[in-house]
């Protein structure tokens, strides 16, 4: 039955993590990356509607974007879309399409972006000690009803500090990584 909380624990944690893999995503490192769009939302006769469910996004170059959308009337919505992210990107269309340039990153960019980003990786880490936390308080508040023994809780509080220290091990070695790809030139 104590497992049920560790895996329940480890599930919530690995939440955290494919979380910030999704923000790393949209993170702008100098390639075009459909996952850049994933928060721009296009006013599509009224609401609110992501980029890609609205057009196909594709990445014809290293540095462009082209988003056709399904609609040509939705094209200066979509561009109005872009401007307004706080992407920092100048969308241009022909009238069929909507091309997007990712100009390379200066360096003061770069810079931003990584403390961006060991922001983001620090708030995934106490998300994770949060879910740790409570499931130590469950823990414990099981032993004083007198449901598990102290050794049982002992023993899982040890098993919840390893999947801990593990998830906590992946977010530092993912910010890493995005901090390397940001830098790279």
């Amino acid at each position: 039955m104590a497992d049920e909380y560790l895996k329940d624990a480890e599930e919530r944690m690995q939440k955290s993590v494919d979380n910030l893999k999704r923000e790393f995503a949209s993170l702008r490192a100098g390639r075009a990356n459909p996952a850049l769009l994933e928060r721009v939302l296009v006013d599509y006769y009224g609401t609110p509607t992501p980029i890609n469910q609205v057009g196909n996004i594709g990445v014809p170059e290293p540095r462009l974007l082209v988003i056709q959308p399904w609609d040509r009337s939705l094209i200066p919505a979509i561009e109005k879309a872009i401007l307004k992210s706080d992407l920092g990107i100048t969308p241009s269309s022909d009238g069929n399409v909507v091309r997007i340039a990712i100009p390379q990153l200066t360096q003061e960019r770069r810079k931003e972006l990584v403390k961006v980003i060991k922001k983001r990786a620090e708030e995934a880490r106490v998300a994770v000690r949060n879910i740790r936390r409570d499931a130590m308080d469950q823990l414990k508040a099981r032993e004083k009803k007198g449901e598990i023994s102290e050794d049982i809780m002992r023993r899982e509080q040890d098993s919840l500090q390893k999947i801990t220290d593990n998830i906590i091990k992946v977010i530092d070695k993912l910010a890493e990584s995005k901090e390397q790809e940001v830098m790279e030139v």
